[in-house]
């Protein structure tokens, strides 16, 4: 201990332990990220159009097939980084906290969940016709606030119900893009 720190101050930084470096990891999330951008920029090949664009006009395909090959690029580059460099520290990474693994599974399940709700589009009831996307996006804004440890009802109900607006606005109504 140096004159200059206090027993305090030591005691803290003994007791903090960041994630350990890990080669390993660092090349599984490259391929992870490699296969997901790559089956990304295949489907942005299956794009169906309605009618092709004129000579020198930009289609519907343009802007995914622009963002799946910059992600196939970068995914290669942090390949080449991972397989050639030694793994990067990680001490500014908290190791992984009790529950962490069940937060990732139940976060999947719920994301799963909406996919699921939303693909029902429209549902009637009692004779009305009710939008899936607002209901369901509100809920899974809600659901993964609370899951994340948001406990102030009022803000979460404000917060859900804006985004989910502001996201139905954009799209649904200003874009036209069907939810």
């Amino acid at each position: 201990m140096s004159p200059s720190e206090t027993p305090v101050e030591t005691a803290d930084q003994d007791e903090y332990q960041g994630a350990p470096a890990s080669r390993s990891l660092e090349i599984a999330f490259a391929v992870v990220a490699l296969a997901f951008t790559a089956g990304y920029l295949f489907l942005t090949t299956q794009i169906s159009l309605r009618r092709d664009a004129a000579p020198g006009q930009i289609d519907a395909r343009f802007w995914p097939l622009v963002i799946g090959v910059t992600g196939v690029v970068v995914a290669i580059a942090l390949l080449a980084i991972a397989l050639t460099r030694p793994a990067p520290t990680r001490e500014d990474l908290e190791r992984i906290q009790p529950g962490g693994y069940v937060r990732v599974i139940a976060t999947l399940a719920i994301t799963g969940a909406f996919i699921a709700v939303w693909s029902l589009s429209t549902v009637i009831l009692f004779g009305y016709r009710i939008e899936v996307f607002p209901v369901a996006a509100a809920l899974l804004m809600a659901a993964l606030m609370l899951l994340y440890g948001h406990r102030r009802w009022l803000s979460l109900i404000i917060y859900s119900a804006s985004v989910t607006a502001f996201v139905y606005v954009v799209f649904g109504m200003l874009l036209r893009i069907p939810l």
